[in-house]
């Protein structure tokens, strides 16, 4: 059941940086904004699930599993869209 939270939870934030990220980039993302929206929310969710699975399995608290749930697919919509913005120029 808790997976699923964070699943839901992690949609969620993919909505939240994907927007995040139309602003950084000032309508100028390196795909189209329905394709965005879609980007943004498949790299937070696979971030997150492997933050849920990897993180436990390294030997790490569970305080720094959700430290990480919480970080990393925040950190890495943006860094998604820049990577696709570089490799497209």
């Amino acid at each position: 059941m808790e997976i699923m939270i964070v699943i839901l939870a992690m949609i969620v934030v993919g909505l939240i940086m994907t927007y995040v990220s139309k602003l950084i980039w000032k309508d100028d993302l390196p795909v189209a904004m329905p394709n965005a929206y879609l980007v943004g929310v498949i790299t937070a969710v696979v971030v997150g699930i492997l933050d849920w699975v990897i993180i436990p399995a390294m030997g790490f608290s569970d305080t720094l599993k959700y430290i990480g749930i919480a970080l990393e697919p925040a950190l890495s919509v943006p860094i998604v869209f820049w990577i696709i913005k570089a490799a497209r120029s």
